[in-house]
């Protein structure tokens, strides 16, 4: 909440930074679960996959959890 009389700070990220970005996070967690030491050998497996995952990312609910917050902390150097 911001007290009265008080203007908000305005703090610049830098210009890439994929562990503050949401998406980035998610898709290196999918990528993990996916691919992390697997090969498939044809397309259609690793789409039935990637779509099995997808559809069922509830069983990861616990995981994602505290993986997909806006909370972060910045570091001042």
């Amino acid at each position: 909440m911001v007290k009265k009389n008080k203007k908000p700070e305005c703090i610049f990220l830098p210009p890439y930074a994929p562990n503050l970005n949401l998406i980035e996070r998610f898709w290196k967690f999918a990528k993990n679960k996916l691919v992390k030491h697997k090969y498939y050998k044809h397309y259609k497996v690793f789409r039935a996959k990637v779509f099995q995952f997808s559809n069922h990312i509830d069983f990861y609910y616990d995981e994602l959890k505290s993986l997909m917050v806006e909370k972060f902390q910045i570091i001042h150097a």
